[in-house]
C-alpha cells in the first residue's frame, strides 16, 4: 500500500497559510456566492412569496391551538409512541437512547464556534427531549435541560464570522430548541419558558426579516443554506404561535419557501448536490413538512422528487455498502476511502455509513412504497448509523411490507440529472459502476429558471463532471473523483479536457457554473441508455459543457460494459485544432506496464488500462485538489493531494478518436 498516495497531503504556502476544512454544509460558500438570499433588482408587482404566503398561511390546526406538544404529535400520539417503544420498535429505541448525544457528551460551551458544534447541540435537544417524553426517567429531563441552557448562552447561534443568525445552525437550534420547547412544556417552570421562549423569538425573528421577501430579492430554493434555516423557523412558528404574533407570519414564510423548494427539486428523485449533502439535507425537508403536515394539516410531501428519493440513495451506495459513487461534493475521497484522518469519526463512525436512512421509512409510511421500506430495512442490515435514530420510532410503519433487495432493479437511468447506475446485482460480490452526463442541476431547470425569478442558482456542490465516469469491482473502489473541492474542477473527475482545460467557468470559486448559460449546460445530455442484466451502453454529448471559444463542435462519449470490461469510447470534431485529454484517477499508484498499458493500484482488485490510439502522450501526474477553506472562504483552502491521475492525450487535430478498456 502507498500511504503517501492515500492519505491527506499539504501542499505549497496556502497549506501553512489555512487549516484544513472538510467538506460539510457549514463550510459551503466562498465570497461570490449567495446563499440563502440575493438581492437585485426589483421585479414586477407583488414578490411571488408574498403571493403564496397569502394563499397557503400555514394556519396551527384549531384543535391544536392552546395545548402541547403539537408541533410533530399530540398527547395522544405520545401514548401510541410509548407502545411502539415497547413493542414493534422496541429495538430500533433502544438503539437510540444507547446513542443520544445528550447523554453521552456535554454540550459544546459558548461561543461553540468549533465546526458543527451547535447543529450537535441542537440534536442533543431533541433526542433528550423526545427520549423523555417515552421513557419518563428524570436523566433524559435534565440533560435536555443541560443542552437547552446551552443553546440559550450562544449569543451567536452560527459563526460569529460567517452569516451569523441566518445560516445552518441558526435552523438547526431553532429546529431542536422549538420541538423540546413544544414537547416539553408542560415538565417547564414558568422562569424556564420565558428563557427558552424570548431566546427563540429573537432568533426567529433575526432569521425571519433575513429571509422575509422585498422588492428585488431571490433565494437559491434548491440550495441546502436556503432550506435548513428555514425549516428550523417552521418548527419555531409552530411552538410558539399561541404566545408570539409573529409566528404566524414566521409559518407562512416558512411554507412559501418551501413550496418553491419543492417545487425546482429534480422530478427524478437525484439530489444535484451529492451524497453527502442528501445525508445532511434531507431531513430539514422531512422536518419541515412534517410540520406543515402535523401542525397545519397541510400535507405538501406529495411530489415526484420525494416519491423516487429512495432510488437515488440505494443506487448512490457502492456494493460494500460503506462507499459511495460521489459525483460532487462528497467526503475526500481517497482519503475517506482509506478511513484515515479525522473525518471518519462523522462520516463512518464505528466503520459504518452515516446514511441517515431512517428518513426513508419516513417516505415509505407517507407513500405506502414497501420498496423504499425494503431499501431502509437493508441499509439498517448493513449497520448504517443515522444522526437522528430517535425519529425511527415516529417514522417507521410496521405495518408496512418490506420488498426485498433481490427484487429491486440494479440499475437506474436518472434521465433529468443524466446520471446511470449499474450493478450485476444487490450483492456485495456485485460489479457496478456510475456515469453521468447532464446540466448540474437537471434539464428541468432550463425550463422552470425563466419563469421564477424569485429563484438564483447557486451549484457551487456540483462539479464540472460531465462524461466522468465511477467503476466498482473485485470487492474495491477502482476509479472516481477526488471529493469535496473549495474550487471545483473537471481535473478532479474521471471527464474529458480540452487544451488542457475543463468545463463551463471552473476555477474562479466554489460555483463553476456561475455566469455560464444553463440552455448551453442543458445541452450536455445522455442520448441514449441501453440497459440490461449483463451489459450496458450509454451515448452522451458533452460538447455544450466547454466553452465556446474552444471550439469544439461535438464532443461525444460512448461508455459501454460487457464482458467484464468497460469501454469509454470519445469522438471529437472541433472548429480549429485542440488537444483531447482523457482521465483515470487512482486511489493510490498508477504504473504503466506496455505500450500504452496501465495498472491503477487497488485492494483487492486493481483496475487495467488499455488505450487505443495511433498517437499517445500518456501522463501519470498527482491528483491535487483545492480543498475546503472556512466558512466563507470555502475556495480558499489549502492544496492537497488525493491519489493519482492518468492522463491520456492526444495530438492537436480538427477530429480526433480514443478508445480506453478498462477491467479489473
Amino acid at each position: 500500500m502507498n500511504e503517501h498516495l492515500t492519505r491527506r497531503r499539504f501542499l505549497g504556502a496556502a497549506a501553512l497559510a489555512l487549516p484544513a476544512f472538510s467538506g460539510s454544509g457549514a463550510f459551503a460558500q466562498d465570497a461570490r456566492e449567495s446563499l440563502g438570499t440575493m438581492q437585485g433588482k426589483a421585479m414586477s408587482g407583488p414578490h411571488p412569496l408574498e403571493t403564496l404566503m397569502k394563499a397557503h398561511p400555514a394556519t396551527l390546526r384549531d384543535e391544536l391551538r392552546g395545548v402541547h406538544p403539537r408541533v410533530y404529535t399530540t398527547k395522544a400520539g405520545l401514548e401510541q409512541l410509548r407502545q411502539r417503544a415497547r413493542g414493534s420498535h422496541r429495538a430500533q429505541w433502544q438503539k437510540a437512547l444507547a446513542g443520544l448525544t445528550a447523554l453521552r457528551d456535554d454540550p459544546a460551551p459558548a461561543p461553540a464556534q468549533k465546526r458543527r458544534a451547535q447543529n450537535n447541540t441542537a440534536i442533543g435537544i431533541m433526542g433528550a427531549a423526545l427520549a423523555w417524553q417515552i421513557e419518563g426517567d428524570a436523566r433524559y429531563l435534565e440533560a435536555a435541560r443541560r443542552y437547552m441552557d446551552a443553546a440559550v448562552s450562544y449569543q451567536v447561534w452560527g459563526y460569529t464570522y460567517s452569516k451569523p443568525d441566518i445560516d445552518l445552525a441558526a435552523g438547526h437550534l431553532l429546529y431542536g430548541l422549538g420541538a423540546a420547547y413544544d414537547l416539553l412544556y408542560d415538565a417547564l417552570g414558568e422562569e424556564e419558558r420565558k428563557r427558552y421562549r424570548d431566546k427563540l423569538v429573537r432568533q426567529a425573528t433575526i432569521l425571519a426579516n433575513h429571509f422575509m421577501p422585498k422588492a428585488g430579492k431571490s433565494y437559491s430554493y434548491s440550495q441546502n443554506h436556503c432550506f435548513i434555516p428555514v425549516a428550523g423557523l417552521a418548527v419555531a412558528a409552530y411552538a410558539l404561535w399561541d404566545e408570539v404574533p409573529e409566528a404566524a407570519g414566521w409559518a407562512a414564510l416558512s411554507r412559501a419557501i418551501f413550496s418553491r423548494v419543492l417545487d425546482v427539486a429534480s422530478p427524478d428523485g437525484y439530489f444535484y448536490e451529492g451524497v453527502e449533502y442528501w445525508i445532511f439535507s434531507m431531513p430539514w425537508i422531512v422536518h419541515a413538512l412534517d410540520a406543515f403536515a402535523h401542525a397545519a394539516g397541510d400535507d405538501m410531501y406529495d411530489t415526484p422528487a420525494l416519491r423516487k428519493a429512495h432510488l437515488y440513495i440505494a443506487h448512490s451506495l457502492t456494493p460494500n455498502g460503506q462507499d459511495v459513487f460521489d459525483f460532487g461534493d462528497v467526503f475526500e475521497g481517497p482519503v475517506t476511502r482509506s478511513r484515515t484522518g479525522e473525518e471518519p469519526a462523522r462520516t463512518h463512525p464505528g466503520g459504518k455509513l452515516n446514511s441517515n436512512y431512517n428518513l426513508l421509512y419516513r417516505l415509505a409510511a407517507r407513500f405506502s412504497n414497501p420498496e423504499a421500506q425494503g431499501i431502509a430495512d437493508w441499509m439498517a442490515s448493513l449497520g448504517h448509523v443515522c444522526a437522528e435514530d430517535f425519529w425511527t420510532l415516529l417514522w417507521r410503519d410496521p405495518a408496512l411490507r418490506s420488498t426485498p433487495m433481490s427484487a429491486m432493479k440494479p440499475y437506474h437511468h436518472f434521465d433529468d440529472l443524466g446520471t446511470v447506475y449499474w450493478r450485476s446485482d444487490w450483492t456485495d460480490k456485485a460489479t457496478a459502476f456510475a456515469f453521468r452526463a447532464g446540466p448540474p442541476e437537471g434539464h428541468h431547470v432550463a425550463t422552470i429558471l425563466p419563469k421564477l425569478p424569485d429563484w438564483h442558482l447557486e451549484m457551487g456542490h456540483s462539479h464540472p463532471d460531465a462524461g466522468s465516469f465511477i467503476l466498482y469491482g473485485g470487492g474495491t473502489y477502482l476509479t472516481g473523483p477526488m471529493g469535496y473541492a473549495g474550487i471545483p474542477s473537471t481535473r478532479l473527475n474521471n471527464a474529458p479536457l480540452i487544451d488542457d482545460k475543463g468545463q463551463a467557468n471552473e476555477g474562479g470559486g466554489h460555483d463553476a457554473f456561475r455566469d455560464y448559460p444553463y440552455a448551453r449546460l442543458d445541452s450536455i445530455r445522455i442520448t441514449e441508455a441501453r440497459l440490461g442484466r449483463d451489459r450496458a451502453d450509454i451515448t452522451a454529448e458533452l460538447a455544450g459543457a466547454y466553452k465556446p471559444e474552444l471550439g469544439v463542435e461535438k464532443l461525444q462519449r460512448r461508455f459501454s460494459y460487457a464482458n467484464k470490461a468497460w469501454t469509454v469510447h470519445d469522438t471529437l470534431v472541433a472548429g480549429k485544432p485542440v488537444a483531447l485529454t482523457a482521465q483515470v484517477h487512482g486511489d493510490r499508484a498508477i504504473h504503466k506496464t506496455g505500450e500504452h498499458r496501465f495498472v491503477v493500484e487497488g485492494e483487492p482488485a486493481s483496475l487495467k488500462v488499455q488505450v487505443q490510439a495511433a498517437a499517445l502522450q500518456a501522463d501519470i501526474v498527482p491528483g491535487v485538489v483545492i480543498a475546503a477553506g472556512p466558512p466563507g472562504h470555502v475556495d480558499q483552502g489549502p492544496r492537497e493531494e488525493r491519489g493519482t491521475v492518468l492522463r491520456l492525450s492526444l495530438p492537436p487535430g480538427k477530429r480526433a478518436s480514443l478508445t480506453t478498456r478498462m477491467w479489473f
